[in-house]
């Protein structure tokens, strides 16, 4: 059950970024092999809290799975979150990430309340509530997802498609030297920076529409272009050579 739903998302830049929003089925099944690993890593604390509790007593062994099992049912997907770019392995696999209602990456206080609230996207089985929720909202989004301002999107891997006769392995600042950038404007390379400075702060699957959107929207402007040049390459050769207003 998937939807191609999609969300326009305004850059800095002047792109219109679009997010392809993650339905349910891709969304279920990430939730399931995140579940399988999660329910591996409490098996293993529970083994160990089995020995605890025969060498300090039934209760301490108790607490240890109790702390374990909120510990690996809610921290799991924080940690993964927060460090793993919004893909915990599950959302890996299928392709998935979280992040936030601008195209932002997820920060910790909202992966805690998205997370947290899974409690009631659970309910009253089988995340029906979660499920009526991704269905019934526009972006997608779970009560957790809600609360917190996030969407989960579906990532896209975007290249530089160019049918130019040769290929190249010319760096940025060898690539700039060859091409003709007479009809690359100040703002063009102005925008071309701005997405240079603030792309470690962009999620991968954004960064690279927006690379790609911008490189697109210059190769006409730019005669030459070697195949096999990434948009990222491109980019960088247009800002070598390019001059901002400022300057």
């Amino acid at each position: 059950m998937e939807y191609d739903d999609t969300l326009q998302i305004s850059t800095p830049e002047g792109v219109e970024l679009s997010l392809l929003l993650a339905g349910v089925g891709s969304r279920f099944a990430s939730a399931l092999i995140d579940f399988a690993i999660q329910v591996l890593l409490v098996t293993a604390v529970s083994l160990f809290a089995a020995v605890v509790g025969a060498t300090f007593g039934d209760g301490l062994g108790t607490a240890v799975i109790a702390l374990a099992s909120f510990g690996v049912f809610v921290g799991y997907d924080v940690f993964f979150e927060v460090l793993q770019q919004g893909r915990t392995p599950g959302k890996r696999l299928n392709g998935l990430r979280v992040v936030r209602e601008d195209g932002g990456p997820i920060r910790f206080v909202a992966s805690v309340i998205r997370n947290v609230m899974r409690v009631v996207d659970f309910l009253p089985a089988g995340y029906l509530v979660g499920i009526v929720s991704v269905i019934a909202t526009d972006r997608n989004q779970r009560i957790g997802d809600l609360l917190a301002g996030t969407i989960v999107v579906r990532e896209r891997v975007a290249t530089l498609d160019s049918a130019r006769p040769e290929a190249t392995a010319l760096k940025p600042p060898q690539l700039a030297s060859t091409l003709d950038l007479g009809g690359v404007s100040a703002e063009d390379v102005l925008a071309v920076r701005r997405f240079l400075d603030r792309r470690a702060q962009i999620p991968a699957a954004s960064r690279a529409q927006i690379a790609e959107t911008l490189a697109t929207r210059l190769l006409g402007k730019v005669p030459g272009v070697p195949e096999g040049t990434t948009a990222e390459e491109f980019l960088h050769a247009v800002a070598a050579r390019g001059a901002s207003p400022a300057e």
